[in-house]
């Protein structure tokens, strides 16, 4: 039961943001800039740089992960050599 409120959670604020970010790119654009809507969306040269950090920081996150677990496979493959080789030896 919780994952099913958890993942409609996620759910809805994937919509919202979805919403949000479609209303501030596609339409703003077109209102008058003296609207009081204006108010409540960032200035729009935003619109681009936060998909652009939110890109490079997750670039970022993927590929410290692969090379952490690179990484931690050598090592494990260099300790079976070494374990196999001193077995042999013995």
């Amino acid at each position: 039961m919780l994952g099913t409120l958890v993942g409609l959670a996620m759910l809805v604020a994937s919509c919202v943001v979805f919403i949000y970010y479609s209303l501030w790119t596609l339409v703003m654009p077109f209102v008058d800039s003296d609207h009081p809507l204006h108010s409540l969306f960032p200035p729009r040269v935003w619109a681009i740089r936060i998909p652009v950090i939110l890109i490079l920081l997750g670039s970022a996150v993927v590929g410290s992960f692969l090379s952490v677990v690179m990484i931690r496979s050598s090592r494990k493959k260099a300790a079976k050599a070494k374990a196999a080789a001193a077995k042999k030896k013995a």
